[in-house]
């Protein structure tokens, strides 16, 4: 039996319905659960923790002091979606990728939406994450964002809600290709009951669209990845062998007669098309961080002249940023002249000194995020923060309130989850992605996070999440 917590009656639950019944699209699971071995679903749970560690699907964390590799935690519970709710889901993300495409080519051109005054400039102009040396470079197909991960979740309405947007270098695809061949794998009775999309085809996709973001014919792509430290280092690899490209640290490149080499046994070659997951600070020694070893002397005049495509563009980051994210339903309008398929959070924006005071007369009821912030730190969970850390907050938060938005706290959907205790409701989120080339590609679903502590909203992999499968249903006769 699930264990449910009455504190979490109002939060919309994704497997079963206020009245306690499932919901439709979980009756196949549901049936097989019932008639489930508990302890043979727990020793497969042990049995995917010891596969993932002998693949090596690990993650480092910034600032540990034992410097361990962790193994994500995996659930063996899906996540499932019914084919009519991840159609509005595919068409508003769609939607949100062109306009965001369409806003960084805009503003690294005629800035039509800041002489509007749609977005105020110096939002946009003054953002650390603005690139001017990206002005007036003109891209192929004019595309900045190839690679976009979108992190929703669903309200305690069962609305689905747009969090924010990942447009730097998005991490997590691997995980979610993992986690379905893991349920494959430990559950393939589960797939022959219903039609569930595959997941599989993301690495062909990606490679596509890779070589769709060049001029040349036959292009050579490479990932380049700032080495076996990185937090996303088996993600860099894992995506680079999946798609038969070779994967490539900066000692590996070098730049000359405005082209980038590669080295290699037979000689110098020449690449087309590089996959960074380099931050933009990083890349190149010459243009900025002088002290960056993760980086190639001389990339950006080469990018610049159109000699090699970077995929993310430099200077993408202004898009992502918590402080544009407001603005993004009046990029779809001012843009496609459509109106927003998937809602924001209302968002506070501390900059603003009447918006700042609601903040901080409600700030044990809110979220509070750093602009440039990701991982879950640099932020308040006011409702779960101690009197002490609120007010250490706030200092902190009138100090300087530019650099922080704040949002009511979110009643995230549940999904019951494998816990010591049993079957338990824990908070989840999901981060669909899309790949924008000469079409958009979507992958149906997208990796599912979930918060195995219990209470806790922070689905993020550094501070004690895990993940699970997410499954998308053909269609709704099998609910």
């Amino acid at each position: 039996m699930i264990n449910m917590d009455p504190g979490v009656a109002s939060f919309f639950d994704e497997m079963f319905a206020l009245d306690g019944h499932h919901r439709g699209h979980y009756g196949n699971y549901w049936n097989w659960l019932q008639q489930a071995d508990s302890s043979a679903v727990m020793r497969k749970k042990q049995e995917a923790a010891l596969l993932f560690h002998r693949v090596g699907i690990t993650f480092n964390v910034y600032g540990d002091e034992d410097g361990a590799e962790r193994l994500i935690p995996f659930d063996s519970v899906p996540r499932i979606i019914p084919a009519t709710e991840w159609a509005m889901l595919d068409a508003g993300i769609r939607q949100r990728v062109q306009a965001l495409n369409l806003f960084l080519h805009d503003i690294y051109h005629d800035q039509n939406i800041l002489k509007a005054g749609v977005i105020p400039a110096e939002q946009v102009l003054a953002n650390d994450q603005y690139q001017p040396c990206m002005q007036g470079i003109n891209l192929h197909r004019d595309i900045y964002a190839h690679i976009i991960g979108v992190d929703m979740v669903r309200g305690g309405d069962g609305q689905y809600y747009v969090l924010e947007d990942n447009l730097r270098t998005p991490s997590g695809v691997s995980y979610m290709l993992e986690n379905r061949k893991m349920m494959m794998r430990l559950y393939p009775e589960l797939f022959a009951q219903q039609r569930i999309r595959p997941v599989e085809r993301y690495p062909s996709h990606l490679l596509q669209t890779l070589r769709e973001s060049s001029p040349v014919n036959d292009p050579t792509v490479v990932v380049l990845t700032p080495g076996r430290f990185n937090s996303a280092y088996f993600e860099h690899s894992f995506l680079a062998q999946q798609m038969g490209v070779e994967l490539v640290e900066s000692a590996d490149l070098f730049v000359k007669e405005g082209a980038v080499f590669m080295r290699t046994t037979l000689g110098p070659c020449k690449v087309d098309v590089i996959y960074r997951r380099v931050d933009d600070a990083f890349l190149d020694p010459l243009a900025f961080r002088p002290d960056s070893m993760l980086g190639v002397p001389g990339l950006l005049s080469v990018y610049r002249t159109g000699g090699v495509v970077l995929a993310n563009a430099i200077g993408t980051g202004v898009a992502d940023d918590k402080s544009i994210y407001p603005y993004v339903p009046a990029m779809i309008r001012f843009y496609l002249s459509e109106e927003p398929i998937l809602n924001n959070v209302p968002t506070w924006q501390c900059r603003h000194p009447d918006q700042l005071g609601y903040v901080l007369s409600r700030l044990d009821q809110m979220v509070v995020k750093e602009v440039h912030g990701a991982g879950g730190y640099g932020m308040l969970i006011g409702p779960a923060a101690s009197k002490a850390e609120i007010e250490a907050f706030r200092s902190v938060l009138k100090a300087r309130p530019q650099n922080y938005i704040a949002q009511d706290t979110l009643a995230l959907s549940t999904c019951p989850t494998f816990v010591d205790e049993g079957l338990a409701p824990r908070h989840i989120d999901l981060r669909p992605f899309a790949l924008y080339g000469a079409e958009t590609r979507l992958i149906a679903g997208g990796l599912t996070r979930v918060a195995l502590k219990k209470g806790s909203l922070v689905v993020n992999s550094s501070q004690g999440g895990g993940t699970k499968d997410t499954w998308v249903l053909e269609d709704d006769t099998s609910c």
